[in-house]
């Protein structure tokens, strides 16, 4: 077997970390996806297997604030977005899954901004 890409390796990761983090109903998961022009994130109720919220780099009132999606200015944007909606259903509080990607750069932006719009995790 040949060796692990880049990818294969955050799967991995990805794995493990999911397998003591679960979303409920009372404190749902809140999944980041980057990519390398874009960032986008849900929160999930796993108990239920529906998505509750969700946000991305993609979305018409941050494509116009932010043109380029792949920054660290985009994900803030995401990351205060997503938690605006969330207060909006009446979710306060969300376990934290970052996909396997480290905590840093884009995605520690994207926490701060929610961190930052009233969101607890």
């Amino acid at each position: 077997m040949g060796r692990q890409s880049r990818n294969d390796k955050r799967l991995v990761r990805h794995r493990r970390v999911r397998r003591n983090l679960i979303g409920t109903s009372g404190k749902p998961r809140m999944c980041v996806f980057r990519s390398l022009k874009n960032i986008s994130v849900q929160i999930i109720d796993d108990e239920a297997g529906h998505t509750l919220v969700a946000a991305s780099s993609l979305d018409k009132e941050i494509k116009s604030q932010q043109a380029y999606g792949g920054g660290k200015d985009a994900a803030k944007l995401v990351g205060e977005s997503i938690a605006n909606k969330a207060k909006a259903k009446g979710i306060e509080e969300v376990a934290f899954d970052r996909g396997g990607f480290l905590y840093h750069g884009r995605v520690k932006e994207l926490a701060d901004g929610a961190r930052a719009a009233g969101l607890k995790f």
